[in-house]
């Protein structure tokens, strides 16, 4: 499957409740703009209903993903049918274990009744064709979980701060690359906390940092459509950034890089 290396994310105005004509008119710009990548969650507040009122005939253009953060099979398939109401939809392209941060969530999830039988059944169903893993504190949680299934995908954090912390890119990108799974890059603004450093003047750099890595897409939640068509424009200019100048920029980060992590929380 083909998707745009830039994704649209289930956060931002998507994460509210009550914007209905302001989601609308961004879902149906990022179509216009050509993405075909679009992300949501069960916990993402109204995001799912957003889809489902905005895509309509255009479902069939997109690569649809949501996730489920529930740790048994019956709470999982639960969340599913809601996804499937809420998105309007009889089917999602890909279903994802959301945010696995512990091992007794992983305990919860590959036991007796867990969530991952939920997955199975529903890929055996029709009702998504792929199964993703999310991972936003532990790497090594993830790796456990990439031990545990065989997912199709991983969504995991991706940018300049990363190195200075338990490093996703060190520990699970590798992995993941070495089992050719899809690999789905997400807080790569850090909630935009970057911008408050005297020295950044634009977001551009994440962007290009993180798609130098060995991504598939990134996915970027956004408050309006004008950061939409920002993204938009950095995914057309996109260009390699050379090793040399990754380090740099990860270096000119560090000493920030623990204010900025707060976004894991």
């Amino acid at each position: 499957m083909e998707v745009t290396i830039l994704g649209l994310g289930g956060e931002g105005v998507l994460r509210t409740f009550g914007h209905d004509k302001e989601a609308y008119s961004l879902i149906n710009r990022a179509l216009d703009l050509g993405i075909n990548y679009c992300e949501s969650a069960r916990a993402y507040s109204g995001s799912e209903s957003y889809y489902g009122r905005a895509l309509n005939e255009r479902r069939d253009e997109i690569f649809l993903t949501s996730k489920s953060h529930a740790r048994d099979r019956k709470g999982a398939l639960a969340h599913l049918q809601e996804t499937l109401k809420h998105m309007n939809t009889d089917r999602i392209d890909l279903w994802q274990v959301h945010d696995v941060r512990t091992p007794g969530d992983i305990e919860e999830i590959f036991g007796p009744g867990g969530a991952i039988e939920a997955f199975l059944h529903a890929r055996e169903k029709g009702m998504t064709r792929f199964i993703g893993v999310t991972g936003h504190e532990n790497p090594g949680i993830i790796r456990r979980c990439m031990t545990l299934f065989d997912f199709d995908t991983v969504l995991l954090p991706v940018n300049p701060a990363e190195p200075e912390h338990m490093s996703f890119l060190e520990e699970v990108l590798p992995l993941a690359n070495q089992k050719d799974m899809g690999v789905i890059g997400m807080k790569v603004y850090l909630r935009g906390l970057p911008r408050q450093l005297p020295f950044i003047r634009t977001m551009k750099p994440f962007y290009e940092f993180a798609l130098s890595q060995a991504v598939s897409t990134v996915v970027i939640g956004c408050d309006d459509i004008e950061q939409l068509e920002e993204n938009v424009r950095f995914a057309k200019a996109f260009t390699p950034m050379p090793a040399a100048d990754q380090k740099k920029f990860i270096a000119s980060i560090s000493s920030y890089a623990r204010q900025l992590m707060m976004y894991k929380l």
